[in-house]
C-alpha cells in the first residue's frame, strides 16, 4: 500500500511567511520607514478569539507587519463596532481588517462585515467580495478556504473533473470553498445538517472537506480509499471534523490536526495584506 501523502499546512505556512519577509522590506522603504499594518477588531472577552487574534499578532511580527489591535467590550453595540471600523478604513496606515469571528449576540455581523471596504478584506468576508471571489474577479476569499487551496495547488493535487464533498456551508468556509473548488474545475456537491443519507454522497467523493464543525463527525467508514481529505475543524484535545486516525491510513492525501489546514489561514491573512499593501502604492509583486 502507498503511503498517505501529508498536506503540511505548518511548512508551507512557514514557507510563505519567509517570501514575505523582503516583499514587507519592500512596502517599508517605499514608505519611507512606516510599518504597513494588519489591523484586528476582537469584541468581548472569548478565550479562543482572543488567542487566535494574538497568533496573528505574532505572524504579523515575523513577517514585519505592525498588528494594530482595536478591543471592545462585551457591551459593544453594532454601532460602536461600525464606527471603529469606519475609522479603520480610513486609516492610511492599515491595509488590512480583520473582524475576528464570532462577536457577542448583541452585534449585527453581517453588517460590520459588510462595512470593511473592499481593498482592506483580506480575510474575505464582505457579501462583495464574496461575490466577485465567486464570479472569479479580483477579491480576497475568505481566508481558511483560500489556504486550502493554496495547500492543494502546492502539493499539486488535482481537482480538474473530481467529485468534491464539502460537509459544511458556513459563508466563510464551506460555502466559499465550495465555489473556489467549482472555480477550479471540481464537480462540488455540498453537504450539511438536512442532507439525508450522508455517508452514501460522502462514500463517493475523490475529495472530502470536513468543514462541519464537529469532532470527527466524518467517519472512516464513509470515506472510499484513494480520496484526499481536507480537515478543517479543530477540537479540544486535537480532533478535527474526520476521523483521521482510521481515514488517513488509506487516503491518497490528507491534511493532519493540527498543522494543516490552521497553519494556512494566518499565513493567507498576512499574505493578502501584503498584496493589499503592494496594490495600493503601486508595488510589482515578485512572488
Amino acid at each position: 500500500m502507498t503511503e498517505s501523502l501529508v498536506l503540511d499546512g505548518k511548512a508551507l505556512a512557514q514557507s510563505i511567511e519567509a517570501s514575505l519577509k523582503p516583499r514587507v522590506d519592500r512596502i517599508v522603504e517605499k514608505c519611507n520607514g512606516q510599518r504597513p499594518a494588519l489591523a484586528t477588531i476582537l469584541v468581548g472577552s472569548d478565550p479562543a478569539s482572543a488567542t487566535y487574534v494574538r497568533m496573528k499578532g505574532n505572524a504579523c511580527a515575523r513577517v514585519g507587519l505592525l498588528s494594530h489591535k482595536v478591543e471592545l467590550p462585551d457591551s459593544a453595540t453594532t454601532q460602536q463596532l461600525l464606527a471603529a471600523i469606519d475609522d479603520l478604513n480610513a486609516n492610511a496606515s492599515v491595509y488590512g481588517i480583520l473582524l475576528q469571528h464570532p462577536a457577542p449576540k448583541q452585534i449585527d455581523e453581517r453588517v460590520c462585515f459588510d462595512r470593511i471596504v473592499l481593498e482592506k478584506d483580506v480575510d474575505g468576508v464582505t457579501c462583495l467580495g464574496f461575490g466577485r471571489m465567486a464570479m472569479g474577479q479580483s477579491a480576497y476569499g475568505s481566508a481558511t478556504p483560500a489556504g486550502i487551496m493554496t495547500l492543494l495547488k502546492h502539493h499539486r493535487i488535482d481537482l480538474v473533473g473530481r467529485h468534491a464533498v464539502v460537509v459544511g456551508r458556513s459563508p466563510i468556509l464551506g460555502k466559499p470553498l465550495a465555489l473556489m473548488l467549482l472555480n477550479a474545475h471540481a464537480t462540488v456537491t455540498m453537504c450539511h445538517s438536512r442532507t439525508r443519507d450522508l455517508p452514501r454522497i460522502v462514500r463517493q467523493a475523490d475529495v472530502v472537506v470536513g468543514a462541519v464543525g464537529k469532532p470527527r463527525f466524518i467517519r472512516a467508514d464513509w470515506i472510499k480509499p484513494g480520496s484526499v481529505i481536507v480537515d478543517a475543524g479543530y477540537h479540544p484535545g486535537g480532533a478535527g471534523d474526520v476521523d483521521l486516525d482510521q481515514a488517513r491510513v488509506t487516503a491518497a492525501a490528507y491534511t493532519p490536526v493540527p498543522g494543516g489546514v490552521g497553519p494556512m489561514t494566518i499565513a493567507t491573512l498576512i499574505a493578502h495584506t501584503v498584496e493589499a499593501a503592494e496594490t495600493r502604492l503601486g508595488i510589482q509583486s515578485a512572488s
